[in-house]
């Protein structure tokens, strides 16, 4: 058994899952799909964007999850970043890997304070509170300092335009082996030339439909 699969997370995850399938969004019915790309490729109307989407679960799929905690578990994780927090679920992955490594500590960003108090009460529910802390703002600023020396994994789930901006604010800090995720990272064409370039430091392949998964090479 671990963190992940015994009580309390394994069935306050389930019931978030249920209540995220069940949730729908208005604000999202609102946009056409050539009107949404164009705005989740957009680094000047991401916070109007997305907080019209504060409602929203914009949460990783149980297998996501998974991998997540996989990747955090086997590369021995103490110290994670994680951008764009939504209501917590992919949080609780990486904060549950965090508890089966030993401990650990676990920074993640929300700029949206509804989704922020309700992930701080996933976390709670979850057992999890402890190892996590939550900054709320924009991640442009909110990670800009106070960050660990080392950092073993980032986690890239926030507004897509930012991908490269929020790599940056991190990358010095990334130890070598550090693993990089990111989901949805196709809506961020300049992203993926920077961790896919020989010359960019990182060994980068897609995963699945939707991840990009990238290791720090030094």
């Amino acid at each position: 058994m671990t963190t992940l699969t015994k009580a309390p997370l394994a069935l306050l995850l389930a019931r978030l899952f249920k209540e995220a399938d069940a949730a729908a969004s208005p604000a999202m019915a609102g946009f056409s799909r050539d009107e949404r790309a164009r705005l989740l490729r957009s680094k000047t109307e991401y916070l109007d964007f997305y907080g019209r989407l504060k409602d929203l679960w914009l949460a990783v799929s149980p297998e996501i999850g998974t991998l997540l905690y996989m990747l955090a578990r086997s590369s021995g994780a103490r110290i994670i970043i994680e951008f764009g927090t939504s209501f917590g679920i992919s949080t609780l992955y990486l904060a549950a890997a965090l508890r089966d490594n030993g401990g650990g500590r676990l920074i993640t960003s929300e700029f949206e304070p509804s989704k922020v108090v309700r992930a701080k009460a996933n976390l709670t529910e979850g057992g999890l509170i402890d190892l996590v802390e939550i900054r709320e703002g924009d991640a442009l600023e909110t990670l800009r300092a106070d960050l660990p020396e080392t950092i073993d994994l980032l986690l890239l789930d926030g507004a897509k335009a930012l991908y490269p901006e929020i790599l940056s604010l991190v990358e010095s800090r990334l130890r070598p082996g550090a693993l990089v995720v990111a989901d949805n990272a196709n809506f961020c064409p300049e992203y993926l030339d920077r961790v896919r370039s020989p010359a960019g430091g990182y060994m980068s392949t897609p995963f699945g439909e939707d991840v990009e998964l990238s290791v720090r090479l030094g």
